[in-house]
């Protein structure tokens, strides 16, 4: 069971920090290409569409639109292009349409009819080349209205603040876990090493009990010069003074006194003859 919770929080980990970092990469390329007129991307731009006028058969408003740069006199009537709006009521605006037909403007410069596929009415300004973007190529459903979301406040605390937010939470709480390992290993050492040192100093103290015992037996039995003092060596072979005559040698003194006292009396005898 743990095994299995480990694995768990392990692959969701992986998952919030995939998540946080599709976040940072999806918004560094949104804002540095999305709506851009200036940029594009191996020869792709990014709109966000924000009407219904093409909803009749391709895409929807909050649709994320890709158009390809091509060369606008390869286009036909029935394509679908993006194009800078040169209308009044929406001048400078990005405008993906379909074309009706191919045509000239009044200064004789060639251009194009479009139209949206919602209402099918001819837009009021022929869109010449100079200001075609590019060809509609494909969308992706929803993409544009999650981007106008992640740009506001709340979608930026949700989508990129809270993720990166509680992964630096779980690193903070794995350090901490650890740290509080390493001390409580750090400890453990420490106690070790103290306990070592105090059996090696009860086996010291032992050893000198016993020295000092040793001593006194020496002492006991031999009499305290026969003890060496601490850091001497033992005198060996040396009777001590004031060391007891052992009985058997008394004995045999006594015996060769008398034994000598007759021939010292008979050599002074001799003369009174």
């Amino acid at each position: 069971m743990k095994k299995a919770f480990g694995i768990i929080r392990t692959t969701m980990i992986w998952l919030l920090v995939a998540f946080a970092v599709f976040m940072m990469i999806f918004t560094i390329i949104s804002v540095t290409t999305f709506n851009r007129n200036d940029r594009n991307l191996f020869g792709y731009r990014a709109y966000i569409v924000n009407s219904d006028s093409m909803a009749e058969g391709y895409f929807n408003a909050g649709d994320l639109i890709f158009v390809q740069e091509v060369n606008p006199g390869s286009l036909q009537a029935g394509d679908v292009i993006s194009y800078i709006s040169q209308n009044p009521d929406s001048f400078g605006e990005t405008i993906t349409h379909k074309i009706r037909t191919r045509t000239y403007d009044a200064e004789g410069n060639p251009g194009f009819i479009t139209y949206g596929t919602t209402t099918g009415v001819d837009d009021e300004i022929i869109v010449t080349f100079p200001y075609v973007l590019g060809q509609y190529r494909t969308y992706i459903p929803k993409l544009g209205t999650f981007f106008n979301f992640l740009k506001t406040t709340p979608g930026y605390f949700i989508c990129i603040f809270v993720p990166f937010m509680m992964l630096i939470l779980y690193q903070g709480i794995k350090f901490f876990r650890l740290f509080r390992r390493y001390k409580s290993e750090q400890m453990e050492e420490i106690e070790a090493e103290r306990a070592q040192i105090d059996a090696e100093r009860q086996q010291s103290a032992e050893m000198l009990q016993q020295l000092k015992q040793l001593q006194e037996q020496l002492a006991a039995q031999y009499g305290a010069n026969a003890v060496p003092t601490p850091g001497q060596p033992p005198v060996v072979g040396v009777t001590p003074a004031d060391a007891p005559v052992q009985p058997a040698e008394a004995e045999g003194a006594a015996q060769e006194a008398p034994a000598s006292q007759p021939a010292a009396d008979a050599e002074g005898a001799a003369p009174a003859q």
